[in-house]
């Protein structure tokens, strides 16, 4: 298969995930693709376990901060994988700033332009945009300050990914991972003042368990939810490690018309003797909703 070939077909299958197969999506029915983040070189243990998808993280998979030969090896491991690749995580690492005096705005954007450009190649949809170090608010900066100055930069962000049809999801993260954006209301608001289409949300179950955050902020958000995470409350585990209850949650999803897909994003203690039992706790709970 020629690379153009290649990079049609990896596209038109990431949107066939993305907004499902036809006859699915009618009346109250609730059935999310269901993923796994990790790195796409576990995709077939994956699959096997029945997942959907993988999603990988920027600077592993999309890889801006290298030359084009590295990315292409991205590609070809895709090219070989059972899954696709329809999101991808922790877009900045956390010395390239986002907000503070101490940023380089030029530099920010093309970072973000090649992960788009390389996202688009390979069929990426969805840009999680946590990066909890980057944005962290520094010491004596002024919060105001740091939210419109991220809300700019964010804008133009939105403008860049809408050229390659990929969508940056922001991600609340609990306050013992930043000081910046820590609940799904706070992310709302943001999401709200940049007021473009390529920029949306990212729901994070975990982060809403450890802020206290009820699902009614859900519903509040509505159709700005593009993207889902989730894991325990303790220890950040693996669905049903503990057999937290999820439902709730994902009840409000279903009820803010929710259309993307959920991720686990979890710290696994056994990795592949755990990520099947995981995957079918997750998909029981999804179908009490």
């Amino acid at each position: 298969m020629d690379r153009r070939k290649f990079i049609q077909t990896s596209v038109e299958r990431s949107l066939l995930l993305a907004f499902g197969l036809p006859g699915l999506s009618g009346g109250r029915r609730f059935n999310p693709m269901i993923g796994v983040c990790s790195d796409i070189n576990n995709a077939a243990l994956i699959s096997k376990a029945g997942g959907d998808f993988v999603e990988e993280s920027v600077g592993r998979f999309l890889k801006p901060g290298n030359g084009e030969a590295n990315f292409e090896k991205s590609l070809m491991i895709l090219k070989e994988s059972p899954l696709s690749v329809p999101a991808c995580n922790s877009f900045f690492p956390a010395e390239l700033r986002l907000t503070g005096d101490q940023v380089d705005e030029e530099r920010v954007l093309r970072w973000a332009e090649t992960a788009f450009s390389r996202a688009r190649q390979a069929g990426v949809l969805i840009i999680v945009l946590g990066s909890g170090g980057a944005r962290k608010v520094p010491d004596g900066f002024g919060y105001d300050r740091a939210v419109a100055q991220f809300t700019g930069l964010l804008a133009r962000m939105g403008q860049l990914a809408e050229a390659y049809q990929v969508t940056i999801a922001l991600e609340h993260l609990n306050r013992q991972e930043t000081n910046f954006i820590n609940t799904l209301a706070e992310a709302n608001a943001i999401v709200g003042k940049v007021n473009h289409p390529a920029v949306g949300l990212l729901c994070d179950i975990y982060h809403m368990l450890v802020e206290n955050e009820p699902p009614g902020a859900i519903l509040k958000a509505g159709k700005r939810i593009v993207h889902c995470h989730v894991a325990e409350k303790t220890e950040r585990a693996a669905p049903g490690t503990n057999g937290q209850d999820f439902v709730p949650y994902f009840r409000a999803l279903k009820e803010a018309g929710f259309k993307g897909k959920i991720s686990i994003e979890c710290r696994w203690a056994d990795f592949a003797n755990e990520v099947e039992p995981s995957l079918k706790y997750l998909r029981g709970q999804v179908n009490l909703a």
